[in-house]
Formats: C-alpha cells, sequence, structure tokens
C-alpha cells in the first residue's frame, strides 16, 4: 500500500475514531466492566444536605433576572441552606436594581466591565459555602437540580459534578438548533459513559457544581471558564461526574449567524484550553483522564477538523488512480462525501430561506461545527477574542 493510500485510511480512522468510534469503545468497556462487576459510579447518598451558592455572572441581563430569580427559589432543597449570589460587572441595563427589588439574592456589582472570569474570581471570594453552582442568566434549573448535583458530593472523590444541558425542542427550530439539539443527546450519552469509566471530561457552563476549597483563579482572558475550571479539579485527582437529572434548560441560537458566533468562541477557547491544559496530554501522569480527554476533546478540536479538508484531496487521487467510474471502495467512499457536503450546503441554502428540512440537520450542523473549529484557530491565532460575554441571540 502506498503512502497516499495509509494517509487516507489513516485520516479516516482518526475521524471515525472522534465522532462515533470513541463512543463505540466506551460503551464496550463499560459493558465489559459491568459484566466482570467493576462498573464505576460516584456513591450517592441522597440524604446529603449541605449549604451550597448558587452563582450566576451576568451582563445585562434584565430580561431573564426575574424568571431566573423565581425559577432559582422554587427549587426542590431546603431554602435556608441555598444562598444566591449575583456578579453583575458593567451591566449597565438595571440588571443589579431589578436584582436588589429580589430579597435574600446577594449582588457585587462594579461598573467596570473587565468580562466573565473577573467576575468569577472576584465573587468566589464571597462564597462561603463548601459547594458552589454556576449557572447562566438565561437558563432555568430543572426542579431536582440542586439536590441531584448534591448527591454525588457525598463521595469524596468527587470534586466537580456537571449537569445536562437541554435545548427547548420546537417544531419551527432553524437547523441550527435542531441539530445542536441532537448534537447535545449524543454528548450527554458520552459524558454518562466517560463518567462511568472514571470521569466527565469538562463540565457544561450551564449548571456545574465544584467544592469550594478545590477553587483556583483563573486567567483573566480564559475564554471557557467552565472546561478549563473543570478540569483543573480533575488534574488535581478528583473526578468530574455527570447527572444528567440536573439540568439547565435554554432555547437555542435564533439563526445561523448566532450559533456561528457562538461556536466560533469556543473553538478559539478551545485551542486556548488544550494549550493553557497541556500537562494533561501526559497519559503517565493522569492515565485515563488524559485518554478520555484526547479521544473527546482534543482530537475534535484539533487533528479531525484539519484531516477533514485533507482526505477529500487524498480520495481524490486515489479514486483517479483506480478508476473514477468504476465501482470501488474509493470512488463510493468520494461519492458520500460529496453527498455529505452537498447535503450540507443545501441545508444552509434552504435555512437561510426558511425551508427546513430535518434529513439536513445532521451534516448541516457537522459542517458549521468543523467550520467554526478553523474560523475558531483562526481568531485564537490572532488574539482578538474578547473575554467579555458574547450573548447570542436565542430563538
Amino acid at each position: 500500500m502506498d503512502i497516499i493510500k495509509i494517509l487516507f485510511w489513516l485520516s479516516l480512522f482518526i475521524i471515525f475514531y472522534s465522532y462515533l468510534g470513541y463512543g463505540i469503545v466506551l460503551f464496550i468497556i463499560i459493558k465489559i466492566k459491568r459484566l466482570f462487576g467493576h462498573s464505576k459510579t460516584a456513591n450517592q447518598d441522597t440524604d446529603y444536605e449541605p449549604e451550597v451558592t448558587l452563582f450566576v455572572s451576568a451582563y445585562n441581563e434584565k430580561d431573564y433576572v426575574d424568571d431566573k430569580i423565581a425559577n432559582s427559589k422554587s427549587l426542590h432543597y431546603n431554602h435556608n441552606k441555598v444562598k444566591h449570589i449575583w456578579v453583575t460587572d458593567g451591566s449597565n441595563d438595571g440588571t443589579p436594581d431589578i436584582l436588589n427589588q429580589h430579597d435574600g439574592v446577594t449582588v457585587y456589582h462594579e461598573d467596570a466591565r473587565n468580562g466573565k472570569i473577573a467576575a468569577m474570581n472576584r465573587g468566589m471570594k464571597f462564597v462561603e459555602t463548601p459547594i458552589v453552582i454556576f449557572s447562566d442568566a438565561n437558563t432555568n434549573l430543572g426542579k431536582e437540580s440542586i439536590k441531584e448535583i448534591v448527591k454525588l458530593f457525598s463521595d469524596s472523590k468527587v470534586g466537580c459534578v456537571s449537569g445536562e444541558k437541554r435545548i427547548y425542542a420546537k417544531e419551527t427550530d432553524s437547523a441550527a438548533g435542531a441539530g445542536e439539539g441532537m448534537y447535545w443527546k449524543y454528548e450527554s450519552q458520552l459524558k454518562k459513559w466517560d463518567a462511568e469509566l472514571y470521569s466527565v471530561v469538562g463540565a457544561a457552563g450551564e449548571l456545574f457544581a465544584i467544592r469550594t476549597d478545590l477553587w483556583q483563579e483563573v486567567e483573566k482572558d480564559t475564554l471557557l471558564d467552565d472546561f478549563v475550571i473543570s478540569l483543573r479539579v480533575a488534574m488535581k485527582g478528583f473526578t468530574i461526574q455527570y447527572n444528567p437529572d440536573a439540568y439547565a434548560i435554554e432555547s437555542a441560537s435564533a439563526n445561523v449567524r448566532e450559533e456561528l458566533k457562538r461556536k466560533i468562541r469556543i473553538s478559539a477557547g478551545g485551542i486556548q484550553s488544550i494549550v493553557r491544559l497541556s500537562p494533561l496530554l501526559n497519559i503517565f501522569k493522569y492515565g485515563t483522564l488524559t485518554f478520555q480527554y484526547i479521544s473527546h476533546r482534543v482530537l475534535r478540536w484539533t487533528l479531525t477538523p484539519l484531516l477533514l479538508s485533507v482526505i477529500i484531496p487524498l480520495n481524490i487521487i486515489i479514486s483517479l488512480r483506480e478508476g473514477l467510474f468504476t465501482l470501488n471502495i474509493y470512488s463510493l467512499l468520494l461519492l458520500g462525501q460529496v453527498l455529505f457536503y452537498a447535503a450540507a450546503l443545501l441545508g444552509w441554502f434552504l435555512e437561510y430561506r426558511q425551508i427546513r428540512l430535518k434529513v439536513l440537520f445532521i451534516p448541516y450542523y457537522f459542517f458549521i461545527m468543523n467550520l467554526c473549529v478553523y474560523l475558531g484557530f483562526g481568531r485564537y491565532l490572532k488574539g482578538n477574542q474578547s473575554v467579555n460575554w458574547e450573548r447570542a441571540k436565542r430563538g
């Protein structure tokens, strides 16, 4: 086999492994561990009920404040053991004033707008409870979310608990929204298996919690605060667990442009995080956590998107050699790639004309995600990504 074919099959294997193969490997490992009674799950004590702090960093969230506070105070947990802290740095739309009208809510406001991380670093100095739960202002939490998060902390090995991000499902959802919803359902299953194997690889910023004494200040230019905070907890020898019964729900991005804006920021943050968490690439030190980290995150944010563009010319070269119009594995794979990207582009074209075909949602969203990795990498190299809130408009 020549070098071009070797590169082609290696690229195809890495791409498949990144998106589907890792999930298959996880499934097999978990089944084997269950078969031999070695399945790892965190201990859960439903009577464990420590004090917690609901912590929200907010910038100009006046449209969401009342609803968020009502939701927070309706959660099924001993209300005397829940503290509510909001940090509203830079807000000039009346958000702090609205918050101050609510009893039991402590507001720390500064006029200067220094970004979410600066607000979190400042606000965490006022947290006195053993567990702090981070949530976004524009999300609502499931009624049992605090209980479901806290019971996992009854295991002393657990340092962080991630809730589930859910997307409101609507018949009129954009392709971006529907694709995002399907993506998060798949991600949820991977997280369940990750947690059962050893640890989840990063938490969802919409809802996650850590032991307060494990907090360490985050660099002010950090783009993915949830990812960095949670993995640094894991690097200290604790696990990140996942409970889908604790969930935050929000609307999907309103349109393609808003989804692109959000995904590009995440992709730029992903590259930044990999650089910042480079010690975690040492499998001899972190073992299973490194295996999960590379398989679930690093490949998707670095090598795999690059190979997606490389595999097309490789496939064309080989198909021309083997006979482009003859029936062989290479011509079939090339045809499959052409049809897949044609479906993605058709989905994009129809989206702008408010015509939505569900069969196109997956190729469309897959294309958008990987396009954003390229754009995010470029933004990271230019160093022009602001740390200030850039909330995408929601549908």
